[in-house]
């Protein structure tokens, strides 16, 4: 069936038999003489062929043909007729409906009035209407209410009111080419007819007027014109519903009204749909549910295009109390009466409830005459009675249970107006799950359940219905939650991320399994997505990987980021690809409930619980580091958004706080973990620390340096971190000053002072040396505190330094202090350098200090770090260089008195034999027993770096110092000499010290001989075969003291091969 070209086809052939039969029923007349009394008679061919044509058609055709049919009628109504036959001519070519209009013979608006009448097309009536050129619009609605006003029927007024009730339902901007076609050739005709010259003698053509506003000012006045006619209660309260609609949304409503909920909406449909249904007389009683609901919802939503002019408003308000007053009593009685209420009654009473609602704010908020304000006043006292009076109607008008699932199913299979609201109410009630009709809307409008809210929705409806319903196949739950599952898979990942949030809001870390028993298979789906993600960790699979874990994460959260925890650990190399993965799901970031004001990041929980305190080996540790790291600053793969999954002041709060403890075996990781979350976001503006209590932070890393100072003395139970461990303390705390210091003045003043004052009364408690350390915190509010036999060694200025009694520092204990102090920074050591008081030109006196300096030199060396024992063996040198020390060299290991330039070596022989003085002292009957032998091994490995560093010292000095510049000038036989010299003072040593911690003194040894080797083979002298032979066998004397015999064998074997 052709609806598109207006062109002569089978159709057009029944309607143009159906007006030949009519001309036949009136001939000898013209059908354009014809009256409305005649159609009875005339227009029945008329009638059936359209029928007949509609019959034939598709359902979903036959308005549309109605509607082709009619613009064809007419256009035939408006054309001009042809003055010339080259008129003729010109409107074959030009408009498109002359051929199938010549088919149809010359009508009068009559034939077409009656004809609309008869068909009850009163809504393609407006539809056509309101597609005409406003001047031709005006013309035609005046001529059909003149027609509507001659011999006035019941079926005329039905009709009228009809038209009236579309006209106030119309919205415009419909896009249809016929309509627009039709618009087109109406303007021709207007520009080629005097007919339409004028508009009605009533209404001024305003071109910024709605077109709408002065048609309803013309259908008020049709109604006054037929009034009196209007007979029937039913009709009178159609009448008086629609002037209460119109005056409602084009006069009484605010501009932009707010819409009514979708559970408003929802019911104010289904009251209308069931008054139909119960209505036998109604039009849509007989039609299917999806064709009431369209209607239903046109009813129901009225929307104001322009406002009334307000003569016509207040012309409106006076006729409506006077009908008021008329009908009143009569319409109060048939809605009080036992009859059952059809649809003009309850729109009646629904649409005077609605007008007295906004009559009243109406009232209140407009400026009115005294004459107007009358006016409506006493209108709304008439319609509040009349609502008084008739109140059951509304309260009795319940709509049917079950219809208003069936309805809101229709709004969605057919997308009407605010079906996706509708979606979220489906969703939403659980007392419409899993019955056969809302699964069958869930499959079939799958896709539009493709938003984050409506996937939780329905998730939380099954999840509801499952638990509390045992009467529900689980069949159906797992369809239903594969359907779910399906939406959700569609999803993207920023939506899915808001169902995730939403599922572990309602269920939380247990997921979807938290409630249901039917998500069979997941553990082995677990399996197989992480042996897969396992095997192919790459940047190209990784959003493959993130839509595969979308599904596990939402069916059991717990499971899944625990499972990917552990991966991370374990697997080697996994963590990076896996924390890509987690970070893709920043719903993760979920706070958990512990209890009455305390909550706990979900991800922390999972890691705590999964791999915390459980690494077998360092690489797990690191591959943890390295995954805490990731999950506080994402890297960010190309086209997956990520989002950081843990803040640096949580992960210090369950990571790194609880277990800042020297007894505690995690600190040693919790402090790399500390210095990971200094460095996360410490490019932004808003460094993260500057809003948490720096100050505490501070206190709990000088209290872990505090266990340092009697650390030896401490259980070995109690020492779970080395001394190494300490340079990491040091370092942090350094940092953490620093930030503090750099963000003082965001400090109010008063608080900043506050703050320190409170450090530093906590500080009281602990070592003295670990105050000094925040010199720089304090300075300029507290002077530097330090034991009162410091300032026998020093000359502090007491503006910036003060003494205290401290236990344990009486006489004699000055350089000891000095000594601590040194150990603390390099600055303070260089500060302490200058303001030392020795006397240089006083033999005595530097001597005396040089004793004293080894005494303590002995004291402090098992309680340094690294980092503090390579600022004292930087201080010994510049001691040694400012001939403060004196360290007198023996010949203990010398054959022949050497006649070399031992000079450039001078500050090196002293350290070793400083070095080799030292342990002498430590290991004497008075001291063996300070240390533990983990002691020991310190000390020894402290020693080994020291003389490494001296290794590396006379290289340089061989190599590329002044006096290696000419053959005669060669220092080679000077450097051989050394290494002979501390090969003598290590094995010394070695023989001093417990034979378990001698292993890098060992290794050292053999170092020492490969330097030697390496030397001695490039030496060209004369005398260096004789040399050489000579301190082989001096060599191989020292050697042969030393135990256990394996080691010894291979020293040998070593000198040996020189």
């Amino acid at each position: 069936m052709d609806l598109g070209p207006l062109n002569i086809c089978e159709e057009m052939t029944i309607l143009h038999g159906g007006f030949l039969l009519a001309e036949q029923l009136f001939h000898p007349k013209a059908l354009a003489e014809l009256t409305k009394s005649d159609w009875e008679h005339v227009g029945q061919p008329i009638v059936e062929a359209l029928r007949e044509i509609s019959s034939t058609a598709a359902c979903s055709q036959s308005f549309a043909w109605n509607k082709k049919a009619l613009i064809i009628i007419w256009a035939k109504v408006l054309q001009p007729y042809p003055v010339t036959p080259s008129d003729t001519d010109t409107r074959w070519q030009e408009d498109v409906f002359f051929s199938v209009g010549n088919m149809i013979p010359p009508i009068s608006h009559t034939v077409l009035f009656e004809l609309l009448k008869s068909l009850e097309a009163s809504g393609l009536f407006i539809q056509l209407l309101m597609a005409l050129p406003t001047t031709i619009c005006r013309v035609e609605l005046e001529r059909f209410l003149e027609h509507m006003s001659v011999d006035t029927s019941s079926k005329d007024v039905a009709f009228f009111l009809s038209v009236w009730w579309e006209m106030i339902k119309y919205k415009g901007n419909q896009q249809d080419p016929l309509l627009s076609q039709f618009r087109t050739m109406a303007h021709k005709y207007l520009s080629s007819s005097d007919e339409f010259s004028h508009p009605p003698k009533r209404f001024k053509s305003d071109p910024d007027v709605c077109p709408t506003m002065p048609l309803l000012a013309m259908l008020l006045t049709g109604l006054k014109q037929i009034q009196n006619r209007i007979l029937c209660p039913r009709m009178k309260c159609c009448a008086l519903a629609n002037l209460a609609d119109m005056l409602t949304v084009f006069a009484l409503m605010e501009d932009n009204p707010q819409e009514v909920s979708a559970t408003v909406y929802l019911d104010k449909v289904a009251a209308v749909i069931s008054v139909w249904n119960s209505d036998t007389k109604n039009p849509f009683h007989q039609q299917a549910l999806a064709e009431k609901v369209k209607e239903a919802e046109r009813d129901i939503s009225l929307n104001s295009l322009a406002r009334l002019p307000s003569e016509t408003i207040f012309i409106g308000l006076e006729f409506m109390c006077s009908l008021l007053r008329e009908w009143g009593e009569e319409l109060q009685t048939m809605l009080n009466s036992s009859q059952g209420i059809s649809y003009d009654s309850y729109r009646l009473c629904d649409s005077l409830a609605s007008f007295s609602q906004n009559l009243k704010l109406y009232l209140d908020s407009t400026n009115l005459s005294k004459e107007e304000r009358q006016v409506v006043s006493e209108l709304a006292e008439y319609v509040g009675d009349f609502l008084r009076k008739t109140n059951k109607v509304l309260k009795n008008k319940s709509s049917e249970k079950d219809i208003t699932a069936s309805i809101a199913m229709a709004i969605i299979e057919q997308k009407m107006d605010r079906h996706m609201e509708m979606c979220y109410i489906f969703a939403s009630e659980k007392k419409w799950a899993f019955s056969d009709e809302w699964l069958a809307c869930l499959v079939n409008n799958q896709a539009l359940f493709q938003e984050p809210d409506l996937v939780v929705k329905l998730l939380e409806t099954v999840m509801g219905v499952a638990v509390t319903d045992r009467a529900v196949p689980e069949s159906q739950i797992r369809q239903v939650i594969s359907l779910v599952l399906e939406c959700y898979a569609d999803l993207s990942l920023p939506d899915k991320n808001k169902v995730l949030s939403g599922t572990l809001l309602f269920w939380g870390r247990k997921g979807l399994s938290e409630k249901l028993a039917y998500l069979d298979g997941f553990q082995e789906d677990l399996n197989t997505t992480f042996n897969q993600l396992a095997q192919s960790a790459s940047e190209e699979g990784l959003a493959k990987a993130v839509a595969s874990v979308a599904r596990l994460v939402i069916v059991h959260p717990e499971t899944t980021v625990k499972k990917m925890c552990s991966m991370a650990v374990v697997n080697l190399g996994t963590h990076k690809f896996l924390a890509q993965i987690l970070t893709a799901f920043p719903a993760l970031r979920f706070m958990e409930e512990q209890g009455p004001n305390l909550s706990t990041n979900f991800v922390v929980s999972c890691l705590k619980e999964t791999v915390w305190a459980k690494f077998s080996t360092p690489r797990e540790e690191k591959q943890f580091l390295e995954l805490l790291s990731c999950l506080m600053t994402p890297v960010k793969p190309q086209g997956i958004p990520v989002a950081a999954l843990l803040e640096p002041d949580e992960v210090l709060k369950e990571f790194v706080l609880p277990f800042l403890m020297l007894d505690v075996k995690e600190v040693d990781l919790s402090l790399k973990i500390f210095v990971q979350t200094l460095q996360a976001n410490a490019c932004l503006e808003e460094y993260w620390l500057q809003t948490c209590s720096p100050f505490p932070l501070i206190f709990s890393l000088c209290q872990l340096l505090d266990c340092f100072s009697r650390y030896w003395q401490l259980p070995k139970e109690k020492r779970c971190l080395s001394l190494d461990g300490k340079d990491l303390v040091l370092h942090i705390l350094e940092i953490l000053c620093e930030i503090v210091l750099a963000s003082a003045e965001t400090f109010f003043p008063d608080t900043w002072i506050k703050s320190l004052s409170w450090l530093h009364r906590k500080l009281e408690q602990l070592d003295w040396t670990v105050r000094l350390r925040m010199k720089n915190l304090f300075e300029g509010h507290f002077k530097c505190e330090v034991p009162a036999t410091l300032f026998e060694i020093c000359k502090l200025p007491e503006d910036e330094w003060t003494s205290q009694a401290h236990p344990g520092y009486g006489p004699g204990t000055g350089l000891l202090a000095w000594m601590e102090c040194c150990c603390l920074s390099s600055s303070i050591s260089e500060q302490m350098l200058s303001l030392l008081v020795v006397d240089v030109g006083n033999p005595e006196e530097v001597s005396l200090f040089s004793k004293g300096f080894l005494v303590a030199l002995v004291q402090v060396m098992p309680w340094c770090s690294p980092q503090e024992w390579q600022y004292l063996y930087q201080l010994t040198r510049k001691l040694l260089e400012k001939q403060l020390l004196h360290v007198p060299y023996s010949l203990e290991y010398i054959q022949f008195v050497p006649l070399l330039n031992l000079k450039p070596f001078a500050r090196e022989l002293q350290l070793s034999v400083l070095f080799l003085r030292t342990f002498q002292f430590l290991c004497s009957q008075s001291c063996r027993n300070w240390l533990p032998m983990e002691g020991w091994n310190h000390v020894v490995k402290l020693l080994c770096n020291s003389l490494t560093n001296l290794l590396d010292s006379i290289r340089l000095i061989q190599s590329v110092g002044p006096w290696a510049q000419g053959q005669e000038q060669d220092l080679t036989q000077e450097t051989l000499f050394f290494y002979t010299q501390v090969f003598c003072h290590v094995l010394h040593i070695m023989a001093m010290v417990h034979q378990e911690v001698c292993e890098p003194l060992y290794v050292l040894a053999l170092e020492i001989l490969t330097c030697y080797e390496t030397l001695s083979k490039a030496n060209s002298s004369v005398s260096s075969l004789l040399q050489k032979v000579n301190e082989q066998r001096f060599l191989k004397s020292i050697a042969e003291n030393i135990s256990p015999e394996e080691r010894r064998q291979t020293l040998l074997q070593k000198i040996s091969n020189f």
